[in-house]
């Protein structure tokens, strides 16, 4: 049986979609067999982040009511045979979702493969609930800002109070994931830092992802940036993906710029 991961922010627009895409394919590449489902019903978008936006049929809700199976639905990736996609319906809207339903759709993937990478919708509603409710585990993505870091405060509560591990005695797993930082911003105090972060929200950090334009680039062509060699972020999504398939990858400090990085040197020798 496989983990199922439910990737959840609290606050849109903090490259939740673009870590599921990202990640879901660093973890295929380290030779595991993954899913990414789109949980964000009525508004469609892993799909065109994966470049696979025109080979959609068959959608999620499809599945759930019985008028496609999940091999008819399940899109495989053009970089990596291990990685497939489950899209989210563009024509209902979440009152489609039931627990049951969702249960058994989520118990059929975890059956084919190692990791169930769930998309969760922006915001803290039935859609959101659904997506955590048979989660084994959790990646909270931030930005290191203050509405961000309190957002996702809310939505680790619900976390902690509804999902089905929780009311059975059991633990979610929770891993944070801090994205788009500017180190030359953390040094001015202009962004937070990781270690003020992580005493707010108080769990364990599975990765830091510099700001990177590449990411943008990446998504519009369908390529993940995590295919980019040259590009940080990409590093960053490689080194994560590598630790949730159980490596020991040290942390890289990314909030130090060349600048920062030069003046440290440079005392060392004074």
């Amino acid at each position: 049986m496989g983990i199922v991961i439910a990737v959840i922010s609290g606050k849109g627009g903090v490259g939740k979609t673009t870590a599921t895409a990202n990640l879901g394919l660093g973890i295929a590449l380290n030779g595991k067999k993954c899913v990414v489902v789109d949980f964000d019903i009525g508004q469609r978008n892993l799909d065109m982040i994966l470049g696979l936006e025109n080979r959609v049929v068959y959608d999620m809700v499809q599945v759930m009511d019985g008028d496609a199976n999940i091999k008819q639905a399940l899109i495989k990736s053009k970089v990596s045979p291990n990685l497939y996609f489950l899209a989210a319906s563009q024509t209902k809207d979440k009152s489609v979702l039931s627990s049951n339903k969702v249960e058994k759709l989520i118990t059929d993937l975890k059956e084919k493969f190692d990791f169930v990478i769930l998309d969760s919708p922006a915001g803290i509603e039935s859609g959101f609930e659904h997506t955590i409710e048979f989660a084994d585990a959790a990646i909270i993505v931030v930005n290191p800002e203050v509405s961000s870091i309190r957002d996702a405060d809310r939505a680790i509560g619900i976390l902690d109070s509804k999902s089905a591990k929780v009311k059975n005695g059991e633990e979610v797993l929770k891993w944070l994931i801090i994205n788009r930082i500017v180190a030359d911003m953390v040094e001015s105090g202009e962004m937070l830092k990781s270690e003020d972060i992580l005493d707010i929200l108080d769990i364990k950090l599975i990765g830091k992802i510099p700001e990177d334009k590449g990411v943008i680039d990446a998504s519009n062509q369908g390529k993940p940036v995590v295919l980019d060699k040259k590009s940080i972020a990409g590093q960053a999504y490689t080194r994560i993906s590598g630790r949730l398939c159980g490596q020991k990858i040290d942390m890289q400090n990314v909030e130090i710029s060349d600048s920062g990085l030069f003046k440290r040197i440079a005392g060392i020798f004074r």
